[in-house]
């Protein structure tokens, strides 16, 4: 049974991810750092439920050994941990700052980094959640938008670094989406985009041939002409 990975696999776009994988056939490891929603989330999908702070290079490197102890292999690693917070450039403290490189870019580094001779045996699959901000100037998101942008370029580099050995990798870059990150905006459920469209978007993606090789992946909301 081919297996994925999913970190912030227990709410949002990474459980929407987790779902449509195991209803693939995956067998199926999460992690995030809210005890209770990931066993929740573990539960439904018979998932192996692992605790980590992303933030930490050890409890990185133990997800990946725990995931590859279990299951034998990885097909699939889904980098969906992620933290947002709204504050313009001269309003942003430095912990925010560093918070969010750390969380949204930084942990994507470490667990693709310990997962890769596993994925090159597979020649298998890396999904890194980025956002529209990293693609375009986003006021009020600039910190944000910096570490999507350093994880989209950081997938392109994958890319291109790991092609011989037959891994791929996309950077999917979803405008506001309609979960919990985006309630700071005020916007409509109904104005936003389903975590579903973007699980949609990585299954098409899995049944590419080997041949094609998508980098990055924009997600716009209809009607708006920024994020």
């Amino acid at each position: 049974m081919p297996s994925a990975l999913v970190t912030g696999g227990s709410s949002g776009i990474g459980l929407a991810i987790a779902r449509m994988l195991r209803g693939e056939g995956y067998a199926l490891t999460l992690a995030a750092r809210k005890l209770e929603r990931l066993e929740a989330a573990a539960g439904e999908l018979d998932a192996v439920a692992v605790p980590v702070d992303v933030r930490d290079e050890a409890e990185c490197a133990g997800l990946v050994a725990t995931h590859l102890q279990t299951h034998g292999g990885l097909d699939v690693l889904v980098n969906s941990a992620g933290v947002g917070i709204a504050a313009r450039i001269g309003d942003t403290a430095t912990k925010h700052f560093d918070l969010q490189q750390s969380v949204n870019l930084r942990s994507a580094f470490l667990v693709t980094r310990e997962a890769l001779p596993a994925l090159r045996a597979s020649r298998g699959y890396v999904v890194n959640l980025a956002s529209i901000a990293g693609t375009i100037p986003t006021p009020g998101l600039a910190t944000y938008g910096a570490a999507k942008a350093a994880l989209i370029a950081l997938t392109r580099s994958l890319v291109r670094e790991e092609q011989e050995n037959g891994v791929r990798a996309t950077a999917l870059c979803p405008a506001f989406a309609d979960t919990p990150m985006a309630e700071w905006t005020g916007l409509a459920s109904a104005a936003l985009i389903r975590p579903e469209d973007c699980a949609e978007i990585v299954r098409a993606l899995l049944r590419l041939s080997p041949a094609a090789r998508v980098p990055v992946v924009v997600i716009e909301r209809a009607g708006d002409g920024v994020a």
